[in-house]
Formats: C-alpha cells, sequence, structure tokens
C-alpha cells in the first residue's frame, strides 16, 4: 500500500492550496522555484520520501568521490516510495549527466518513482517509456565523468533545502513540499477547498455572469470563510 496514494489524485496546485488551510508555513514556501522541466508533463502526480545525494563530472574525482552502491543502501533505508533528489555541484555550464535509461531503470528497480535535479538528464524517450518521472535543469548528451560526492544529508535545489525523508510531490507544475503532521487531514483539506471554489467556478461557467455577480460570489465563497481547523466540518 502507497501511504502516500492521496497525493497521486490531485495536482501540486490543489494540495499546495489545501496545506494553506493549516497555516503552517508562508504561502510563497514549501516548493521549488519555476525552471525546471518537467519529463512527462502529462503524467499523474507522483509523491515520494526524499533521498538525497550530490554528484558531479567535472572530472573522474571532482568533488570526491562515495560508493555508488552505499549511496543506493540510502535510497532503500528510506520508506517507500521514494523520490531521489540530487544536487549537481558542478558550476554550470554542468556537463556530467547523472539521469539516463539505466540509472532511471535501476531507482526504479530500487523502489524510486522519480527524481528532482539541478542537472542534467539524457534518454529522454527511454526514461519517459520506463515511467520514471523527472524534474531537472536540461537535457545533455554525455555522462561524462558523473559520480556521487556525497548522500544521506540536505541538498539543495533552487535555492530551497530538501532532506532525507521530506515528502515530495511532482508533477508538470513542479515540485512541493509535503509537510508529514498535514497528512491525515490534508484529504479534508483539499475537500474544503473545492467546497470554496466550485460555486465560484460554477457560476462563472453558467453563461450569465456578470462582474457584480463574480464579485459577490467571490466575496461570499473565497474571501468570508473562517480559520479552517482539521476535523473542522462545513
Amino acid at each position: 500500500m502507497n501511504p502516500l496514494e492521496l497525493l497521486t489524485r490531485y495536482n501540486t496546485p490543489t494540495i499546495a492550496n489545501a496545506i494553506e488551510l493549516f497555516e503552517l508555513r508562508p504561502r510563497n514556501e514549501g516548493f521549488l522555484p519555476p525552471g525546471l522541466l518537467c519529463l512527462s508533463p502529462g503524467a499523474t502526480p507522483v509523491a515520494g520520501y526524499a533521498a538525497t545525494c550530490f554528484v558531479s563530472g567535472a572530472s573522474g574525482n571532482s568533488g570526491g568521490r562515495v560508493e555508488t552502491f552505499d549511496y543506493w543502501a540510502h535510497l532503500e533505508s528510506v520508506p517507500y516510495p521514494r523520490i531521489s533528489v540530487v544536487q549537481d555541484i558542478d558550476p554550470a555550464p554542468q556537463t556530467g549527466c547523472f539521469w539516463g535509461e539505466v540509472n532511471a531503470n535501476i531507482h526504479l528497480a530500487l523502489g524510486c518513482l522519480g527524481t528532482i535535479t539541478d542537472g542534467g538528464v539524457r534518454d529522454l524517450d527511454e526514461m519517459r517509456a520506463a515511467g520514471f518521472q523527472a524534474l531537472y535543469r536540461h537535457a545533455s548528451v554525455s555522462h561524462s565523468y558523473v559520480h556521487v560526492t556525497g548522500f544521506g544529508t540536505p541538498v539543495t535545489i533552487g535555492g530551497v533545502t530538501v532532506h532525507p525523508g521530506d515528502i515530495v510531490q511532482i508533477d508538470q507544475h513542479g515540485a512541493l513540499l509535503v509537510p508529514a503532521e498535514v497528512m491525515p487531514n490534508l484529504e479534508a483539506a483539499v475537500q474544503e477547498i473545492e467546497r470554496r471554489e466550485r460555486p465560484v467556478i460554477d457560476y462563472a461557467r453558467s453563461g450569465a455572469a456578470t462582474r457584480h455577480g463574480l464579485a459577490e460570489m467571490v466575496t461570499k465563497h473565497l474571501r468570508n470563510n473562517p480559520k479552517w481547523t482539521p476535523g473542522q466540518t462545513s
């Protein structure tokens, strides 16, 4: 059983809206900034617990080197399902591509559903065919001298720090960090967002909407809502 199955049924904007109801963090935090490419934009969202590593491809020993098999052990130490979050420590332009057909299939075999990386990806068609999702900085031709330089500690992608074990959701919009404490009440929060937004959307689509009517609907359903608390029913 996938304990994060809920996060595969809703996109990242919906989950981000739901998380706002808990008031655990500012609305402009908890997600990676725009700019990463999505390997399979039409795929359903994937979610998993973060396994982290650092890579370099500048030379055979740039940044030091650790055993890749030890990184795999770290990967398996993280609860299933898993997302590999990979920070490329090389300065731009990076040449060493960690991700391709082989690594994607190895990671799938180890219970990893996708990756987030500020480095490169290649074998794009083969990775899509394998069903491995990726958010990445650029496409690349060669793996160059790529190797793992460290793992199992926080990594920083686009200025956002991801810790091992963090819950991460990925889709075509980007990557969202989901606080573990919201999970027991997250579906109720999603339903509350739907309760608030649906009347406005339905009225806008009715063919009879007016500017004044839209203002009334937005005020009634989106602005005049009391603070929501977990367990509250509307």
